[in-house]
């Protein structure tokens, strides 16, 4: 571990195998002077952490190695100690595989990797601790992740693409309209959003929604102009999904010097 207080990071694009179930791969290593306490933004995905070092306060729990499902709220976390390993960004039908478990039943939820991968948790942790290249590790993630989602249960086409709607459209499309294009009631697409999404469709289109508003204000987008592209009522009705969301405002949102990607999962 680097004497060097900070966050390191090392980004890998994910396999082709992995890249509809795995939106980003980050090997990282922090450390800091003091404890650092974060607002983790709620986001249109799941977190899979394969850390190992110091354990982190995750909503309220002591925790290494974890993940969970989506989330309609921020979640606070706290560092306070040296830390490495993996962190997943995996969409909700790469978690839904990943996990073999309803995503209802993860959502807003910070659960210990051994509850949701099994006997195999700790091999895989210890396994990318041995590794002391971050690229190979990385690789090592990728492989195992791969090889576990393709033993997972198959999922249909149907949800997927209603998933690919709303990301393409930020949110706005009705959930009426999702459910006259596939053909099904209401109650049954609620239904099929909770088994692989965990959210229900018009809170997952609210996340997806605060998502595109924090890209546009980090591109350097005036906050009245976002939130009259994203659909809010107002501003006032921005400002209140921020702090829900994020626990943060718009006016606190600040464009990244060239561009940079978040550093972690709280960013």
């Amino acid at each position: 571990m680097s004497a060097t207080p900070g966050l390191a990071m090392v980004e890998a694009a994910p396999s082709a195998a992995l890249r509809p179930y795995v939106t980003r791969l980050c090997a990282y290593r922090e450390h800091y002077a003091e404890p650092v306490t974060r607002s983790e933004m709620a986001m249109p995905g799941s977190v899979l952490v394969l850390a190992f070092g110091t354990p982190m306060e995750a909503d309220g729990q002591r925790v290494r190695a974890f993940g969970g499902g989506l989330g309609d709220r921020f979640t606070v976390t706290r560092v306070a100690g040296p830390s490495e390993g993996v962190e997943v960004f995996l969409t909700p039908f790469g978690a839904r595989r990943l996990y073999g478990l309803p995503m209802r039943h993860l959502a807003n939820r910070v659960v210990p990797i051994s509850d949701l991968l099994g006997p195999r948790a700790d091999l895989i942790v210890e396994r990318l601790a041995e590794t002391a290249s971050w690229r190979a590790r990385l690789a090592l993630a990728d492989r195992l992740l791969s090889e576990r989602i393709a033993a997972g249960p198959e999922l249909g086409p149907e949800l997927p693409w209603a998933w690919a709607r709303l990301l393409e459209t930020g949110g706005r499309l009705s959930v009426a309209s999702l459910a006259d294009a596939l053909g099904w009631s209401h109650r049954h697409l609620v239904a099929r959003f909770h088994d692989q999404v965990g959210l229900p469709p018009k809170t997952a289109a609210r996340v997806i929604r605060f998502g595109r508003a924090l890209r546009l204000l980090r591109a350097g987008t005036a906050p009245a102009v976002v939130a009259a592209e994203c659909g809010f009522y107002d501003q006032a009705h921005m400002n209140r999904e921020f702090r829900v969301l994020g626990d943060t405002t718009p006016g606190q949102i600040r464009p990244r010097p060239g561009g940079a990607a978040p550093a972690s999962w709280a960013s």
